[in-house]
């Protein structure tokens, strides 16, 4: 069976490969959650699947259509993009579940959290 979107079995599944590379390099940015639910960062897997899919673009230079080009091009155009904005977002997520933590902490044990001391007197 052949997708309706490619034109032939082969190129169907070249991007089932690139789509599976795809979604591990998003997922090692946060940017997909494992199967669990849990967001990971893991720069170094990203840059491998990266490499990966420019490796592969580079070696069937010639061999592919102008439609499988162009979306092989955006695929790694995009995930390149992500890659340098994916440290922003571990540090915002990091910074959430700091928050949250505090924040559960603080009910948890309120005698412990933090204090906020609001007088009517000027200092």
């Amino acid at each position: 069976m052949v997708n309706e979107f490619f034109d032939d079995e082969g190129s169907t599944h070249l991007f089932q490969l690139v789509h599976m590379i795809q979604r591990s390099a998003m997922m090692h940015m946060g940017m997909l959650p494992d199967s669990e639910g849990r967001a990971h960062y893991n720069l170094g897997e990203t840059k491998a699947a990266i490499d990966t899919l420019s490796m592969l673009k580079t070696k069937m230079t010639g061999n592919l259509n102008p439609k499988e080009n162009t979306m092989l091009n955006g695929i790694i155009s995009e995930l390149q993009l992500q890659f340098v904005k994916a440290p922003a977002r571990q540090r915002a997520l990091e910074d959430q579940v700091a928050e949250s933590e505090a924040v559960r902490e603080t009910f948890t044990n309120p005698q412990e959290g933090p204090v906020e001391i609001i007088t009517d007197e000027e200092e």
